[in-house]
């Protein structure tokens, strides 16, 4: 008798991710989970306005260098760096090396601690948008989840307002999918059920 082989079925999982180690690694970890740290947001912030124009994967692999090359996401060191630190990272292989792309997470760190400065918690700040609870979406079919909503349409015009730049509605959608601020797995995937268990 030959011994049993794939005795546990392969998960189902949102057919976006499929294809990819990275992307289902950070479909299965991340994507959906709600976060609140003032510095990972930041960090969301920042690779979400680098997507624009690019694919997805193409940031992920670019993670680590954006940590390196962005003190970690220490916002208080990225909002000292000036013209000298633009050049020497328009330099770097390891990030996406568009001049407003950068120049833009520098101005964002700044308007991060105007925030800071004004009492909230920057998780506050966006989280405010949905009311602070996850909205738990039923999509059956990737097709059926928006690009926008008028949740991150309030947000963007926000940011916008308080100095951010790389905040069209778009991006500020899929920031609150990666930060968990909606549950945008499809019904069918593990992770939805997982996401959509009260904490």
């Amino acid at each position: 008798m030959e011994p049993e082989k794939n005795a546990i079925p392969e998960k189902t999982r949102c057919t976006w991710c499929l294809g990819s180690d990275i992307y289902i690694h950070y479909h299965d970890t991340e994507w959906g989970v709600p976060v609140t740290d003032d510095r990972k947001l930041f960090e969301f912030l920042t690779l979400d306005g680098a997507q624009a124009g690019l694919s997805w994967l193409t940031i992920l692999k670019k993670r680590e260098g954006y940590r390196e090359a962005f003190c970690n996401w220490d916002v208080e060191a990225i909002a000292r760096m000036g013209e000298k630190d633009v050049a020497r990272l328009r330099e770097n292989p390891a990030i996406v090396r568009n001049r407003l792309k950068i120049e833009s997470t520098l101005s964002n760190a700044r308007a991060y601690l105007k925030v800071l400065n004004s009492g909230k918690t920057f998780s506050d700040y966006l989280w405010q948008f949905v009311d602070g609870t996850t909205i738990q979406n039923r999509w059956q079919d990737l097709s059926q989840v928006p690009a926008t909503t008028p949740e991150s349409d309030a947000m963007s015009k926000q940011l916008k307002k308080d100095g951010f730049r790389f905040v069209g509605s778009t991006i500020c959608y899929a920031i609150m999918q990666a930060a968990g601020m909606v549950n945008d797995h499809t019904v069918d995937c593990f992770r939805h059920a997982d996401l959509s268990e009260p904490a």
